[in-house]
């Protein structure tokens, strides 16, 4: 029998794995493949688990969210060139990245298409020296909503906790001073957002045309937005963002393999919705055909 390591986050979507789990593992079992399960039992901890086990396995599938997809990325990107074709079973909130790839919220419909579907390569973001995220890296306004919702609200809620939680943190937008730097061109201004992405979708909130981004050519597609000058210019920048409209003079929409961010003082960022640090010097490289999923 083939070997599966069967990676499960039990905090993910309100803790569903219970009532899909049983059948899942008999639709792997039914098909000759031998899964062993891993819980995990705290955040970050599967990378280390993918490091240290993932050699053992031939293919490594996740149940969880957008989050528990990321850290098994990056444990296989730690691994260098022995990297395993990745399955993602999506039980989280927002499951930007399921979305994007038209994988099917049905659980045990996601996992008999694990076993009947291609793997399709993915481009992977490369953040500073050692951390990566496969959808987007994000700073600025709403960049904290996905992990500043109380987990008890998004089990509660659902996607509905991102918005209301979005327009609670309106009084407090900021902005940030910024020379940002990219395929040998230079800007610098005072930006209230700005995302890195390699998706169609970003907590719900902010969504691009299908036909302006490829998930594996090697480019990432950045949205900026300038410092609004009073209420009705941030109406205007939130009015064209939900409407895929980028073409305002707040809003950049640029498409770069490498993206240098320097700040005048310490930024928090998010990587796939999770807390990214604050930084003040930011380097980020697309890692072209990173993983397959």
């Amino acid at each position: 029998m083939k070997k599966m390591m069967l990676l499960v986050n039990p905090n993910a979507g309100k803790g569903g794995y219970k009532t899909v789990l049983g059948e899942i593992l008999q639709v792997f079992c039914e098909a000759d493949w031998e899964p062993t399960v891993f819980f995990t039992k705290a955040s970050g901890e599967a990378p280390g688990l993918i490091q240290t086990h993932a050699a053992d396995y031939e293919l490594i599938v996740c149940i969880g969210g957008d989050g528990t997809l990321s850290e098994v990325t990056a444990g296989m990107m730690r691994l260098g060139g022995d990297r395993k074709p990745i399955g993602y079973i999506p039980l989280g909130t927002a499951n930007d990245v399921a979305r994007t790839l038209g994988l099917s919220p049905k659980p045990v419909e996601a996992a008999r298409n694990i076993l009947s579907g291609h793997p399709i390569s993915l481009d992977v973001g490369q953040f500073g020296t050692e951390d990566f995220f496969t959808y987007v890296a994000a700073f600025g306004a709403f960049t904290e909503v996905s992990y500043a919702t109380p987990q008890e609200t998004k089990h509660a809620l659902g996607y509905l906790a991102y918005p209301l939680e979005a327009l609670r943190r309106l009084p407090k937008i900021t902005d940030y001073h910024a020379v940002v730097e990219y395929d040998g061109n230079t800007i610098e201004d005072d930006f209230v957002f700005g995302a890195v992405t390699n998706s169609t979708s970003v907590a719900g909130l902010v969504r691009l045309d299908a036909d302006t981004v490829n998930l594996d050519d090697g480019m990432f597609e950045v949205i900026l937005v300038r410092k609004p000058l009073d209420l009705l210019d941030l109406s205007n920048i939130a009015t064209s963002i939900l409407s895929m409209d980028f073409s305002g003079p707040n809003v950049l929409f640029l498409k770069s393999s490498e993206i240098h961010f320097v700040f005048d003082e310490p930024v928090a960022w998010t990587r796939d919705g999770e807390d990214g640090g604050s930084h003040t010097d930011v380097l980020i490289r697309n890692c072209h055909y990173g993983v397959q999923i």
